[in-house]
């Protein structure tokens, strides 16, 4: 029996239709109508990969939030936003611009503080150049403190001064780096390895404690939150896995953000609409100016978001196929990347339902099924972006050290073939058959699985 061909049936197929054109492998039917409009208009008139401008709202988006809010999954557990994030993608593929116009609301908050500082900063000095008595005579008896310097985002500082401008804003604040290689290739500079468990700490959101001395004063924020985004080159990953960071669960812990289509776009006439700039601006800053209140130490109380029955049902029904797939999979690197993935789930439910409110498509009160469905396929995307991910480290390691042309040869041959069409391949090459013979036979276990008579899969693929 066919099914009925109904009026709401066709709307719907022509939106998804729409979304699968626009978003390739990033599920940006998830977001809500107007931030999804955001996407299309900057991938159509600014070539911004649909991948890229979507992470980096999103990313923002969880900046915004910070301490303000905490997915509660049970008494005791709550998860707060935080979110590592790396653009990937060969130099020309457009990865700074998208994280740019996505931060520039942040941007914007900063400068506007930085000027306010600037003015706080100069009425403190005048008043230390006074006496007690003559503050009190001129009514600045209450400047007694060095002003503090509001601001959301930060570039390339140790862990020190991170917590101390961290202490000050409280709220939350993330590590922008344009190239994220300068963020982890400085983790030993000073003491090894101290660098790089901080980040593991603060990934968690645990307090940052520093009395240390030489320091003006000690520094304790309870809820740490910091996020991190920045773009990295493909090339690069092997750096980035290097030491024990692919085994310490450091890499688990980044979001890899991949294009399937990597390709340099062609310039277009089309311009983008005012508007466009202007919606994300007041999407962000609806949060922006979203009042809360502090306990006696300055720090944020969050607004703790439960879950609905239907949604938190839901969740753990993925929660359990993620379990099996984990126990299943033999690869522990993997295993790892899909356990950091609840984690991930968690919070990626209340970015959605926080970006949803800002939207006005749903309120706070609690996090709900769309929001859940949501994170799940955008936690699928991030699954596939982080095996491609260990499959260009895994092929870095076992082609390190081979002649440039047999690397070429192993790239250009399909993940799947059988002996015949890899004599083929090879002859482009300029390798005789004997040789191509040998070639596998020296390679099988390391670059090749001969999974059945004459007909081989590579194990490391793009």
């Amino acid at each position: 029996m066919k099914a009925a061909i109904t009026p709401e049936g066709i709307i719907c197929e022509a939106l998804r239709c729409k979304n699968a054109l626009y978003e390739g492998a990033f599920p940006l039917h998830v977001f809500p109508t107007q931030l999804a409009n955001i996407v299309r208009a900057t991938n159509e008139c600014l070539n911004f990969p649909v991948d890229y401008i979507a992470s980096s709202l999103c990313f923002t988006i969880s900046v915004c939030a910070g301490n303000l809010f905490a997915a509660k999954v049970k008494e005791g557990w709550t998860e707060r936003p935080i979110l590592y994030v790396a653009l990937i993608g060969r130099p020309g593929t457009n990865k700074s611009h998208p994280l740019s116009f996505a931060l520039q609301p942040l941007f914007n908050y900063d400068n506007q503080m930085a000027v306010l500082h600037k003015t706080r900063w100069a009425e403190y000095e005048q008043a230390m150049s006074l006496t007690k008595k003559e503050r009190e005579e001129q009514g600045m008896d209450g400047i007694a403190e060095e002003p503090v310097q509001k601001k959301f985002v930060i570039s390339d500082i140790t862990p020190e001064c991170l917590a101390f401008v961290h202490d000050g804003n409280k709220r939350g604040i993330c590590l922008y780096a344009d190239e994220l290689a300068s963020w982890f290739k400085n983790f030993n500079r000073y003491s090894k390895g101290s660098e790089e468990q901080f980040w593991l700490s603060v990934f968690s959101g645990k307090p940052i404690i520093f009395d240390r001395k030489g320091m003006k004063r000690s520094i304790s924020v309870k809820h740490s939150f910091i996020s991190v985004i920045g773009t990295i080159q493909k090339g690069i990953l092997k750096e980035l896995a290097k030491g024990d960071r692919n085994h310490n669960g450091f890499l688990d812990r980044i979001l890899f953000v991949l294009p399937e289509n990597l390709d340099k776009q062609y310039w277009n006439k089309k311009e983008l609409d005012a508007h466009i700039s202007h919606d994300w601006q007041k999407i962000t800053q609806k949060l922006i100016d979203r009042e809360y209140s502090v306990d006696e130490s300055g720090n944020p109380i969050s607004k703790e978001i439960r879950f609905e029955s239907t949604a938190m049902q839901l969740l753990m029904e993925w929660q359990h196929e993620n379990t099996d797939l984990c126990n299943q999979e033999l690869d522990e690197q993997l295993g790892g990347i899909y356990s950091k993935l609840e984690i991930y789930a968690i919070r990626f439910c209340l970015i959605l339902q926080i970006i949803r409110w800002a939207c006005d498509e749903s309120g706070l009160d609690f996090i709900d099924e769309t929001s859940v469905r949501g994170a799940i396929e955008l936690i699928a995307y991030f699954r596939k972006t982080a095996q491609r991910v260990q499959g260009i480290i895994h092929e870095s390691y076992s082609l390190e050290g081979m002649p440039t042309d047999n690397i070429k040869l192993y790239r250009a041959l399909p993940d799947d073939f059988e002996t015949a069409e890899g004599i083929e391949v090879a002859a482009t090459f300029g390798m005789s058959p004997d040789s191509f013979k040998r070639f596998l036979k020296d390679n099988k276990e390391r670059l090749f699985e001969n999974y059945k008579h004459g007909k081989y899969r590579k194990i490391t693929s793009l």
